[in-house]
């Protein structure tokens, strides 16, 4: 068995990743703190074809050396916008007919394994402050909640853990 080399992938370049088909998924990160984290789910959503992010309250934007850092490039192939009110963008989305989801540990959630995708359904999950989770407010405003079951003694996992485990599975369930 042999690595791949990069020139090996088949890669799409940036021009051709904006014209090519995304999955009908929208990420929207709210008040995200760690910049290494924002540019791990601009990868992340870059890797599976996500239509678009967008950065809510204190979530940092692109240029940014520390999200560059783990970004890498990404930041200019993923879509991407700054909307100072979580709450407003949420309302603006469902008047689109997309289907909020929040992605957190809360009353009658769904458990991603259970989590049914309808093919003909565009999707926007939140992902949450790394200490506080998704706020509230924004998690009553949501059409439901969708979360990542966990066996050992911590409560969370990181962000851009969530963030590559959940949007795999959606992608997975949308392609496959």
């Amino acid at each position: 068995m042999r690595k791949l080399k990069n020139s090996e992938l088949g890669r799409l370049n940036v021009e051709e990743f904006k014209k090519v088909a995304k999955i009908p998924l929208i990420v929207i990160l709210d008040n995200i703190r760690s910049l290494n984290n924002i540019g791990s789910v601009f990868r992340t959503s870059d890797a599976f074809l996500i239509e678009k992010i967008y950065l809510c309250g204190i979530t940092a934007r692109p240029p940014h050396k520390e999200i560059h850092k783990t970004a890498l490039g990404a930041t200019d192939s993923v879509d991407w916008e700054y909307k100072e009110d979580t709450l407003l963008l949420i309302k603006r989305l469902k008047e689109k007919k997309i289907k909020v989801i929040a992605i957190e540990q809360a009353e009658n959630s769904i458990k991603l394994q259970n989590f049914k995708v309808n093919n003909n359904q565009k999707y926007a999950v939140i992902f949450g402050n790394e200490v506080k989770g998704v706020q509230q407010e924004v998690v009553s405003a949501s059409d439901q909640c969708v979360e990542i079951p966990q066996f050992g003694t911590k409560h969370s996992l990181n962000i851009s853990v969530s963030c590559g485990v959940v949007l795999w599975d959606i992608f997975k369930k949308i392609k496959y």
